[in-house]
């Protein structure tokens, strides 16, 4: 049983994956209508909050579940906010002390890489290994608001980064775009819920880093196209065309990132495709994704919309796919890697 501790940005969360029957519990405490008011995370409230609530939701989840069952606990030891990963490392240090359990420290980036497979397992966990191991090699679009990244996951679930984004993420470009929109925070559901009722060929903005070869993203000039766009219009024109707008700008972010997943799946050999990160919740990005799946002939695994954003069940469940296993060459150094250890002491 691995206690799943996550507190890297604006998410308090714990999660129980036992593996031999799945998930047995989640518990989140959301700050998004805290930092709604800011537009945007503000670091210090954060902080306060996750020092506020993971003591409550210990109590939440030591009532719904037997913790005395835990075997190991995995926490996120980066990349995020300082302030904020210092609180669950601190909370994760103290438990396991207490508890006297092994606690691994695990990359923010490589729970989500692992996050569409929880469903999978959830599925049969007696029969998941033989059904990973035909899913491998595997091409993962991991896309949130800080990050865009193309990663592989081979034979001995060894994770690579392929591409990522030569400036801004996807996900940023979208809450950016939001902003110049005259829209709230976070951005990209609301881009997306305008979307719905607009035009996608509208507008025509540009596809990101056209570099013959290249499977790198580019954003910054989506956003500068978008805001001289915005200056060519009256307010009066930007509220009675803000549907076409946004889905103008949301179809330029969702193929871009299609094309390229495309591009490396047709490169190398891969047996599925999948999609992660706070992004991929995007109806239209995960029917694309799942487009570029079927062209490519292999199956695609798409997070559930559960997982998708900041959650301690992905933190948990790679821990256990990274269980007795050392980084290959190609991880080392590349940020995407679980610790083997946390020092409890000091």
């Amino acid at each position: 049983m691995i206690l799943g501790i996550e507190s890297s940005c604006d998410e308090t969360a714990l999660a129980l994956f036992d593996p031999a029957h799945g998930l047995r519990g989640e518990w989140v405490h959301s700050q998004i209508a805290l930092h709604q008011t800011y537009g945007g995370v503000v670091p210090d409230l954060a902080s306060r909050e996750h020092l506020r609530h993971f003591a409550p939701l210990l109590k939440v989840a030591a009532g719904a579940s037997d913790l005395g069952r835990v075997t190991q606990i995995a926490v996120t030891r980066g990349p995020g906010l300082a302030a904020c990963l210092a609180m669950g490392v601190s909370v994760a240090k103290a438990l396991a002390l207490e508890w006297g359990v092994p606690l691994v420290g695990g990359n923010h980036l490589r729970g989500h890489a692992w996050s569409p497979f929880i469903t999978l397992h959830a599925e049969d966990p007696a029969a998941f290994e033989g059904r990973m191991a035909a899913l491998l090699p595997h091409l993962g679009l991991l896309v949130s608001g800080g990050n865009t990244v193309l990663l592989r996951i081979d034979e001995q679930r060894r994770i690579s980064v392929l591409a990522s984004t030569l400036d801004d993420a996807a996900g940023e470009a979208l809450d950016k775009g939001a902003k110049l929109l005259g829209l709230g925070y976070p951005g990209g559901p609301l881009v997306e819920r305008h979307a719905a009722n607009g035009r996608a060929d509208a507008f025509e903005f540009p596809r990101g880093n056209n570099s013959r070869g290249s499977l790198d993203f580019s954003y910054s000039g989506l956003k500068t196209a978008l805001r001289y766009t915005l200056e060519k219009m009256s307010d009066a024109e930007v509220h009675a065309r803000l549907d076409d707008l946004c889905a103008s700008y949301q179809a330029a972010v969702v193929e871009s990132l299609a094309r390229k997943t495309g591009q490396a799946l047709a490169a190398a050999e891969y047996r599925s495709v999948g999609l992660s990160g706070g992004v991929s919740n995007n109806r239209a990005l995960r029917a694309a994704l799942a487009e570029v799946g079927r062209r490519g002939g292999v199956p695609t695994h798409l997070a559930e919309p559960r997982h998708t954003g900041d959650n301690a069940a992905m933190i948990a469940f790679a821990a256990w796919m990274d269980r007795a296993r050392e980084p290959g060459p190609t991880e080392q150094g590349s940020g995407l890697t679980f610790e083997p250890a946390l020092e409890l002491a000091g």
